[in-house]
């Protein structure tokens, strides 16, 4: 099937069926193209609950909250695409151009911690889709939630790649002096050209580096995710991602590599053909010989990290890197200690 040329500010043009529907449409391959960007178009999501549960042994929370579903971010190997499939949309163009937004997400949130059975732990923000991709900044959904967080004194955790979490900073320092609060910045490239192609409309990562060091000088824990790591295209710039970062005041490192779920491998290996044919066939071949013959695995133990030889060597070049530029491993845990049910108003710093 013929490639799609690609759309300004989008990570796929293409609009694959998802794996539950049973009628699948094929554009005619000589039809004139589209013109225009397509826009993106809000939802309203109504749902009932907004804490969901993690049990995956590799995830390093229990509880987490998306204020969205579906980005705008449009990373082209985000393997949060196939979560659209379930509204029965498109792992393609429509998770990244329809979003559905929870904008009861503050009032549940407070219904839910203020509950008997809540237990105090961590929340993550960003498990599946980004809480700072450009809706948060018309619906300030995220910075309501973090607002309720810091009202009853619940630890927070943030993986983002938008400088925009850097406007919550008097949330986030407030929260932090208390051991409330840290931020991971995922930065997958130091190229600005190449991050435009794979994750156009997430900040440049020169921004996301301002973003590890206004969090830093305020205070906030702030760790460097290098995610994904795409073999034969990005693995070479570890090194120098974890020099910068810890130049801007990253505490510390860690690094996931790329795997490629349901639908999402034939929208990346798309977008291979489309950007970098000529390293196609270098890049697929190496994540199969991370996985089994496989563009995705996941099985816990190896999922995020991949096995055999150069999963091998890449933890190698992480692990040199992690001790040459300063990252120590040692930071303070959140804590639940302060936990206020049903809020105060006030922090209590003491």
């Amino acid at each position: 099937m013929k490639v799609k040329p690609a759309i300004k500010g989008r990570g796929s043009p293409e609009n694959p069926a998802g794996r539950f529907e049973r009628i699948d449409f094929v554009a005619d391959g000589e039809a004139p193209a589209a013109e225009g960007v397509p826009e993106t178009v809000y939802y309203r999501d109504r749902t009932k609950t907004i804490i969901s549960y993690n049990q995956s042994p590799d995830v390093s929370f229990d509880a987490s909250v998306n204020p969205y579903r579906g980005c705008e971010h449009g990373c082209v190997y985000c393997y949060a695409r196939p979560t659209h499939e379930y509204l029965g949309l498109s792992a393609g163009l429509d998770f990244e151009t329809k979003i559905f937004v929870k904008q009861n997400a503050p009032e549940l949130l407070r219904k839910e911690l203020s509950s008997a059975k809540w237990v105090p732990k961590p929340i993550a923000m960003s498990g599946v889709t980004d809480c700072y991709q450009p809706a948060e900044k018309h619906f300030r959904i995220t910075r309501k939630c973090l607002e309720v967080l810091r009202e009853f004194q619940n630890p927070v955790g943030i993986v983002t790649k938008n400088y925009l979490v850097t406007r919550d900073l008097d949330i986030l320092s407030d929260m932090a002096e208390i051991g409330c609060a840290s931020v991971i910045i995922s930065v997958t490239t130091l190229d600005g050209e190449l991050s435009r192609k794979m994750e156009p409309r997430a900040s440049h990562p020169e921004y996301r580096l301002r973003a590890i060091a206004r969090l830093a000088d305020a205070g906030i824990p702030v760790t460097v995710l290098i995610a994904p790591v795409i073999p034969g295209l990005t693995d070479h710039e570890i090194p120098a991602i974890m020099k910068e970062a810890s130049a801007r005041g990253a505490q510390d490192a860690g690094y996931v590599m790329l795997r490629l779920p349901y639908g999402v491998g034939d929208i990346f290996s798309s977008w291979l053909e489309r950007h970098y044919p000529g390293r196609k066939k270098k890049v697929l071949g190496r994540i199969e010989s991370m996985r089994d013959g496989e563009l995705n695995s996941s099985e816990y133990s190896v999922r995020m990290r991949g096995k055999g030889i150069f999963a091998e060597q890449t933890e190698r070049i992480f692990r040199v890197a992690y001790g040459k530029f300063g990252f120590s491993g040692r930071k303070a845990p959140l804590d639940v200690s302060r936990f206020r049910r049903g809020g105060a108003g006030q922090l209590s710093l003491f």
